[in-house]
């Protein structure tokens, strides 16, 4: 998988470019004129891997990688393993009954069943693009045909896991309307995953069939690279990775002391060091190299240490953004922004960067929309309902956006766009109807919920109905929410 091109020297910190710089998008379907002619050329003579299975069909059918049965015949082992976690006492009274010569007669038909599995589910499985779907066949016994609407597809990632990059592969997922889970094609030639990607996307962005696989990847600007040293600082200044850290430390002697039991220590130990891990060490390697770019597709984010990861933000589809502000990061100004998209998995955009480089990056997501900066907080009285940290509460409400923050020692500002709202809800309890409080709950497309929380009553009143109208009319005037549009 290709890099985004660098147009500047590594920066020392996070930066972004002057917004002239920016390819001219808006107002419809943005050119791939300046894709270069040598690579359409490339494009038209390139073998495809994976022979066609239907020779002279119109439906051209492909095969995936050759390497993938090694993967799927991990998948038999995958069964017997998870009964062995599932009753090891029964496994082990099982072991103790074989002789070596009953384990090797086992391994020599275990082996080759995996391997015939393997090689039988990748060679019933093909795929092919049609003029208005891409369709996925599986199944041995069982045939399963997938089809998915060119339309409907919101994001193609492309990641390649460590031992994937070893040989050469490369995992094409997909995010659609309507689905939970991603649908994936594992495992493509990397330059095929690449060409697929860039023809499902023209194709979505309603580029003729005959010339969508002609169009090439749609060229990209550089918005903002995060060096490796701001984000290992930026970890180490978050309080949750040093709370796990003394979790993690303290907690086990303290059983240990308690309950003398070696599985009751190892049964708490083991996952607060899990945690601790994945909250520092886990991160740096997921956002190692974070570059986000900005191209007519949307924008792009590559990141990764030990697995690549190539993903898009589709347009449109951002239903929430949020700005978080650890305590120790607002000396140095720094915020990392996080997304809601229905129907997609991707939820960090930027995993830290100064503010203001961080706003224009917001703005690229939601155009015409900027961070709030004034914030109202609730009335004193709502001290009575949540002494203390009712101070970490605001609400800001503009032409473009209804923004709440929460949060004191970790800050966490929600943006909303007027047309992404769904629903609209005033809520009271009891304690808070006494005190005139009531919050106010905007639902979002992403099933996720933004809280006004201990406004003054009448203010929320007032809130809840302006609120319908104002997404009312951003619906009206919202554009569609297609790739390139």
């Amino acid at each position: 998988m290709a890099d985004a091109p660098d147009t500047a020297d590594t920066p020392d910190a996070p930066t972004v470019p002057d917004a002239a710089d920016a390819p001219d998008t808006a107002g419809g379907q943005a050119p791939r004129e300046n894709v270069r002619e040598d690579a359409r050329e490339g494009l038209q003579g390139a073998e495809v891997q994976g022979e066609d299975v239907r020779e002279g069909s119109a439906l051209r059918e492909r095969r995936l990688h050759p390497v993938t049965p090694l993967r799927r015949a991990w998948a038999p082992v995958a069964v017997v393993a998870g009964w062995a976690v599932h009753d090891p006492d029964q496994v082990q009274r099982q072991l103790a009954r074989l002789t070596m010569t009953t384990l090797l007669v086992g391994l020599a038909v275990l082996v080759p069943a995996a391997a015939l599995y393997g090689f039988l589910s990748w060679w019933f499985t093909h795929y092919a693009v049609t003029d208005s779907e891409l369709r996925i066949r599986t199944g041995l016994l069982f045939r399963r045909t997938a089809h998915i609407r060119l339309e409907r597809i919101q994001a193609v990632d492309v990641t390649r896991p460590l031992l994937a990059r070893v040989v050469g592969v490369a995992k094409l997922r997909l995010d659609v309307v309507g689905t939970d889970k991603k649908d994936e094609l594992a495992y493509l030639g990397e330059d095929d995953a690449q060409r697929l990607r860039a023809e499902l996307l023209a194709r979505a962005a309603g580029f003729a069939p005959e010339t969508a696989h002609e169009v090439g990847e749609a060229p990209v600007r550089r918005l903002l690279h995060v060096p490796p040293g701001v984000l290992a600082v930026s970890l180490l200044l978050t309080g949750a990775t040093w709370g796990m850290l003394i979790a993690a430390v303290v907690v086990p002697p303290v059983l240990w002391f308690a309950t003398h039991s070696v599985w009751t220590v190892l049964a708490t130990g083991v996952p607060l060091l899990g945690a601790a891990g994945a909250s520092s060490v886990g991160r740096f390697v997921g956002e190692y190299d974070w570059t986000v770019g900005e191209s007519p597709d949307g924008l792009r984010i590559d990141h990764g240490l030990l697995d690549h990861a190539h993903e898009t933000v589709p347009p449109g589809r951002v239903q929430t953004v949020r700005v978080v502000e650890p305590l120790l990061w607002r000396r140095r100004g720094w915020v990392r922004v996080e997304l809601d998209v229905a129907g997609s998995a991707n939820s960090v955009l930027v995993p830290v960067a100064p503010r203001e480089v961080a706003a224009s990056v917001i703005a690229r997501v939601l155009p015409g929309v900027t961070v709030p900066e004034g914030l109202s907080r609730p009335p004193r009285m709502a001290g009575r309902c949540l002494p203390l940290w009712w101070r970490g509460h605001g609400l800001a409400v503009t032409d473009t956006v209804f923004a709440a923050r929460r949060g004191l020692l970790r800050r966490t500002t929600a943006l909303v766009p007027h047309a992404k709202v769904q629903s609209v809800r005033l809520a009271q309890g009891p304690w808070a109807r006494v005190q005139g409080l009531a919050d106010v709950h905007v639902d979002t497309g992403a099933n996720k919920t933004v809280t006004a929380r201990l406004r003054d009553a009448a203010e929320a009143a007032d809130l809840l109905y302006a609120q319908a109208d104002r997404s009312r009319t951003g619906r009206r005037e919202a554009r569609p929410d297609r790739w390139m549009a």
